[in-house]
């Protein structure tokens, strides 16, 4: 028992490289994939095609290359070694979070028939005001059920960050493992994930609901 409070600690402290990895990419990837978006859709051409190949490259390469990418890169192109890993993982996440939160808002734009622009200035509505009032609300309940598996993606591929030493739940176990000639503590990580996917899966599902007044 007492060996089992001890990694059961053990693993409750490293969920603050898990759970700070998960809100720090969160917080500055939804906002950054709204200018990717924007770029995306950009009228000028070559700002939209740079954005485009970015986005595909992004989307195309696993996640754990790039953090290794940018863990490494720099040291070995500019003799300029990153010192924190953390940093180094929340760099990685954010490039590829935000890069699907830009196509996930993409198609939640597109999706909005262009009458509804029209009558929000027929009814001598402006520009800003349209894609306010009645734009956006649609946007926002069209792309809640792709962002929510996003974010809940998210909460397991914090785990990745272990292979540039981020020492997360996922690699706090596996040096448990390794140290103490134990297997068991590598499956006892399902237990903090299923919470924490758990948690997110209610916040969405009351989300959700709270929407269900607007029928699109």
């Amino acid at each position: 028992m007492k060996q089992f409070l001890q990694i059961t600690y053990q693993l409750l402290d490293a969920c603050k490289y898990t759970l700070g990895l998960f809100f720090a990419t969160l917080a500055i990837a939804i906002p950054l994939g709204m200018v990717i978006c924007a770029c995306a859709l950009s009228k000028f051409k070559p700002l939209k095609y740079v954005t485009n190949v970015f986005i595909w490259i992004v989307r195309g390469t696993p996640l754990m290359l790039q953090v290794i990418i940018v863990m490494f890169a720099p040291g070995l192109l500019l003799k300029m070694p990153f010192q924190e890993v953390f940093l180094a993982a929340l760099i990685a996440f954010v490039i590829n979070y935000a890069a699907y939160f830009a196509e996930i808002y993409r198609g939640g734009i597109l999706a909005i028939p262009k009458g509804q622009y029209e009558a929000g200035q027929v009814l001598g509505m402006s520009r800003m005001q349209v894609n306010r009032l009645v734009v956006l609300p649609q946007v926002v309940k069209r792309i809640t059920p792709a962002m929510s598996n996003e974010v809940i993606t998210l909460v397991k591929d914090t785990s990745l960050a272990s292979v540039i030493g981020l020492a997360e739940v996922m690699m706090t176990a596996q040096k448990i493992v390794s140290t103490r000639a134990l297997l068991w503590p590598l499956f006892y990580t399902g237990v903090f994930y299923l919470v924490m996917v758990g948690v997110l899966t209610l916040f969405f599902k009351w989300l959700e609901k709270k929407m269900n007044y607007y029928k699109a």
